[in-house]
């Protein structure tokens, strides 16, 4: 609200005469116009505080910052112009000593408006203590996000250093993440899901192997006690001694129609029923399916194995007790992100069993022994690049980590490590 037209008229009209203590009804009568002029002011300026505080009112609901302090300004500069208008007319008009009954009307309506600038005043405290209290919210409100954000990171940062996050951008219905497998039974959809299970056997051995190593386990004599009298070409490949752990664990029993699970109905399953069972659970998260059906063939089959993988005494050292253990033997399937983990290469083994039994004829599976001598033919080894021993014998296979599978007239080679070999760098 602009004051300095008003202002300088009302000095201009009181400039050339000089005043002297009179009555309000003679100082009206003769400058009428100037009494007026600052009287419509002082209402056109109350007029103004209602509309600012009435904003200030609206700004905290829904609650706008920039809003409270935009319409808080407003008021104060109101405020302030009416304190000029007050300043101005006693500086122009002092106190008379008669008052007339109009102008005892005049003013008890100004004390009235000045009575409610003094409420307008409090309010407008309240409402600077409130965005003060808001605005300290706020603060602490990004300070508690900051923390959770740099402790997020921290968890998922740990989490990735033990293998154990569960954050990927590739599809469980798919093979590479990129494009949706084929709903047909084809010897290209065994294969596809052979390698997703051979890669699920060593996505799982590094939780595990890192769970080990923060628990405090000698992995070399643990990785001996698993197979001895193997020859390493290098330390870190005694990973592929818990591969191999792994593998006989969760394919024992794979020959079997039904998975060597006990079942009340052991009556023969078809064929279809095999591949639909298959493409129902391969678009699922196993810890749903799981979560749906704790006591379904897919939940036992994860318990059992999950029971003969995980040692008690590593569970032991990894939880620091068998609650753990304890609570999936008796039906249940956490949601730790170690078992977590193990569904995932749960899901991938019963799935390969589930395909290998959709064939007809059924899928042969066949494995190799410690000591045979590596074929090319039936055999791939983990290490690519390696120099046979000096002697000229074949190479031994050391460790299976995949076994291989005869489909039609192909054959899907079997996955070893092979011992006493030098790896080419």
């Amino acid at each position: 609200m602009q004051l300095g037209g008003a202002k300088d008229s009302l000095q201009r009209d009181s400039s050339n005469q000089k005043v002297h203590p009179q009555p309000m009804e003679e100082a009206a009568n003769q400058n009428p116009e100037a009494v007026e002029a600052l009287v419509s002011k002082i209402f056109t300026n109350i007029s103004s505080l209602k509309s600012a505080y009435i904003r200030l009112q609206a700004a905290h609901t829904p609650y706008d910052a920039d809003k409270i302090q935009a319409a808080d300004k407003l008021v104060i500069s109101e405020l302030k112009n009416l304190s000029e208008l007050k300043h101005f007319y006693r500086e122009n008009n002092p106190r008379p000593t008669y008052i007339s009954p109009q102008d005892s009307r005049l003013a008890a309506e100004i004390q009235e408006q000045q009575s409610l600038l003094k409420t307008y005043e409090v309010m407008v405290k309240k409402f600077q203590s409130e965005i003060h209290n808001k605005d300290s919210e706020i603060v602490q409100l990004q300070q508690h996000i900051q923390e959770a954000t740099l402790k997020k990171a921290k968890l998922e940062k740990n989490l990735k250093l033990r293998g154990l996050s569960t954050s990927s951008n590739k599809s469980e219905g798919s093979v590479d993440g990129s494009e949706p497998l084929s709903t047909e039974l084809t010897p290209e959809l065994f294969k596809s899901t052979v390698e997703v299970a051979s890669k699920a056997i060593h996505d799982f051995s590094k939780p595990l192997i890192n769970m080990m190593k923060a628990a405090g386990w000698d992995l070399d004599a643990a990785a001996n006690s698993i197979e001895p009298d193997i020859v390493y070409a290098k330390r870190a490949h005694k990973k592929y001694a818990f591969e191999y752990h792994i593998c006989q664990k969760m394919f024992s029993g794979f020959q079997q129609e039904h998975f060597g699970l006990k079942s009340e109905n052991e009556t023969t399953t078809s064929k279809e029923s095999f591949f639909q069972q298959y493409l129902a659970l391969r678009e699922m998260d196993p810890l749903d399916s799981v979560g749906q059906n704790p006591d379904s063939d897919f939940g036992k089959f994860c318990r059992s194995k999950y029971i003969l993988v995980v040692h008690p005494k590593m569970e032991a050292s990894f939880f620091g007790n068998l609650d753990h253990r304890n609570y999936i033997m008796g039906g249940g399937h956490p949601r730790t992100p170690f078992y977590q983990a193990f569904l995932k290469l749960a899901k991938a083994i019963w799935l390969l069993h589930r395909l290998t039994y959709s064939f007809d004829p059924v899928i042969k599976v066949f494995q190799v022994s410690k000591g045979s001598e590596f074929s090319e033919v039936y055999m791939e080894s983990v290490v690519k690049n390696f120099l046979v021993d000096e002697n000229g014998e074949k190479p031994k296979v050391g460790l299976m980590v995949m076994p291989g599978f005869g489909i039609g007239g192909s054959v899907i080679q079997c996955r070893v490590y092979l011992t006493g070999i030098k790896e080419i760098e």
